[in-house]
């Protein structure tokens, strides 16, 4: 018997699951256009090709790699950019 297959279109209440989000933030996601997806039926059910939700998380991923490359987190420890360390707490002497 062959394995079964995942289904090539989801509807937005798994795509929320999947990103763990609201169906309504997975259907703003759809109509602000970031998010590729069809409206099938006569009730016009929206469904977000797997393939496409998949390119997203991947563009998700990029995006918040730029944003940390521009936007370097400094704490306790970490040196900014000019050789600074920020005490994240009072030191007591």
């Amino acid at each position: 018997m062959p394995a079964p297959t995942a289904p090539r279109f989801l509807p937005l209440a798994e795509v929320a699951e999947i990103l763990n989000i609201s169906i309504s933030q997975a259907y703003a996601l759809v109509r602000r256009g970031d998010l590729p997806a069809i409206k099938i039926g006569g009730r016009g059910q929206w469904r977000v090709e797997a393939a496409a939700l998949e390119s997203y998380i991947a563009g998700a991923y990029e995006k918040t790699r730029r944003f940390i490359e521009e936007h370097p987190f400094v704490g306790e420890g970490v040196e900014d950019p000019e050789g600074r360390v920020t005490p994240t707490s009072p030191t007591i002497s």
